[in-house]
Parts: structure tokens; sequence; C-alpha cells
């Protein structure tokens, strides 16, 4: 269809990009640029909708992309409207709309060695997309993101997540009942499910910890830190120590330095770390340290 003026379907996909409201009550996600697309349809994310410009000549890139689209509709802009519609100082050759998925737990794939994150009611969407990001890159199965939060599906959220998004299984649930719930059935699947906590005024630093079993792992809003509930429901708080003039690091950061402290232990090749801390008996298991692959 071809649209030369900001007609019903421009103004559609114009508001999803700014209104958070009208992206649930839709159910769909603005969505532009190379990497989010190409890695939502990679991971069977359904696209409803193309948005694209063919007057100012298409990459093959975008050509291909179109023609094996199953998308609905395909609406030819005019470059004006392209321009606007766009988020991107380079205007984005192709602007998609991506059916939103339910939030279901039972999204979040459990299995034995299981490690899920949940970040409680962030507030920025770049940190929010930045942890996506890491917990993508450093073999988390899945992430819980609580209570009253910046929106998952914000461009910007999506942007920093550099399409991570769309291959992690990722879920918002209400807050501290919904997630004590769901660790409660976990649980009675895997006794030997570990809730760790992370604390910038206390406790053993990371590595002292034994991450092999399956592990959630809970990270705090970031001025506020966790809920008092979230610190009961933790095992154990965990703190990374810094020097220099910092008070704390970024929420992400920090979380990122805990999650490849994870991977390391449950890497064959990792090191293993003496003096973890058990955290179903609470005493301190004392291993010896040594390279497995020796």
């Amino acid at each position: 269809m071809r649209v030369e003026r900001a007609n019903n379907a421009f103004q559609h996909a114009e508001v999803l990009k700014r209104n958070r409201t009208r992206r649930q009550q839709s159910r769909e996600i603005f969505l532009e640029g190379v990497q989010p697309i190409e890695s939502a349809l990679k991971h069977g994310w359904r696209l409803t909708s193309l948005y694209y410009a063919p007057d100012v000549g298409l990459s093959d890139w975008a050509k291909n992309i179109i023609r094996g689209s199953e998308a609905r509709f395909h609406y030819e802009l005019s470059v004006p409207l392209m321009q606007a519609l766009s988020g991107k100082t380079d205007t984005s050759e192709l602007i998609a709309l991506v059916a939103m998925p339910d939030d279901e737990l039972a999204r979040l794939p459990i299995r034995e060695s299981a490690l899920v994150v949940a970040f409680d009611r962030p507030s920025s969407p770049g940190n929010l997309g930045t942890l996506i990001r890491s917990c993508d890159a450093l073999g988390v199965d899945g992430l819980n993101v609580m209570g009253h939060s910046v929106d998952l599906f914000d461009p910007l959220t999506i942007s920093a997540s550099r399409g991570s998004i769309f291959a992690l299984p990722t879920v918002r649930i209400g807050g501290l009942k919904d997630l004590t719930s769901w660790i409660e059935g976990v649980k009675a699947r895997f006794p030997d499910l570990q809730i760790v906590g992370t604390d910038e005024s206390g406790g053993p630093t990371p590595w002292s910890v034994d991450y092999r079993p399956p592990t959630v792992l809970l990270i705090g809003n970031e001025k506020w830190g966790l809920s008092a509930g979230l610190r009961d429901v933790a095992a154990i708080m965990v703190r990374i120590p810094i020097d220099g003039f910092a008070s704390s690091l970024n929420v992400a950061c920090a979380a990122s330095i805990v999650l490849y402290e994870v991977q390391r232990q449950r890497t064959p090749s990792g090191e293993q770390v003496d003096d973890r801390v058990d955290l179903l008996s609470g005493v301190h298991r004392g291993t010896e340290v040594r390279d497995v692959a020796e």
C-alpha cells in the first residue's frame, strides 16, 4: 500500500514508537534497525507490518526482508514520511511492527542448571537493555522484570539490548508474590535452587559463592536497590568490592560482573573457586583451587 500522507497506518506506527500504553493495548512493538530486525526474525517473532520508502533505493538486505516477509501489511512510504517515522539520524531502511508475546512465566526455560535473573523495578531503558544484552551473552536462561518499571519494549530498551531482547526469554511480572510463587514451583522440581541477591553495602564477594546449582540472581532498582521483601527471599546477599571515588557501580555493569563469575564457574575449562559458600547449609565448602582442564 502506497502512503503519501500521515494516514491511520502511519499514525499507528508513530504512536507505538512513543506511547507505552498504546503498545500494550495493540500488543505490538515498534522496531527499526538491521540488528534488531534480524534478531526478531531469527528467533521467530512475528512481524505484523513493514514500512519502507522504495524511492530511496533499498539495499539487498531490505529487499530480501520485504520479499520474504509474512507480515500482513506492507506500507510504501514517501521519503519525508519515512524520515519522520524513523527515530535515527540516518533514516532506517525498514521499520517493522512486531507482535508482543504474552507475559507468561512458562516462557522461561527451566533446567537442572538453570540461571534466571530478576530485575526489581528497573527505571532506565538503557540499563534494562544493557542487562538483557549481558544476560544473553553470559548464559542466562531467562529474565523476570518486576514491578512498576520502565517499559520492556521501549525503543530505547530494544536499542540498548542490540537485538538480544528477542533472543532472551523475558517476562514482566507484578512483584514479589508472583516471583515467590514461581520460585516455589521451580523448587518443587529442583530442590537445590538457590536465590542470590546483590547489595552494595555488605556481604561476601560474588566469587565466594558456588553458582553451579540452579540459581536465581536478584538485581535491585538503580536508586533503591532490592526491596525488603526480595532481601528476605535471598539466601545470601553478595557485594562487589570497589575502590576509587565511585561509591557504586552501574546496575547493569554490576550484574554483568556477577554473571561473568557464574559463567566462569560453570565453564568446564574454568578454574574452580575455593572457599565457596554452600547456600543450602550456610557453611563454607573449602574446595581446592584447581584447573579442571589439567
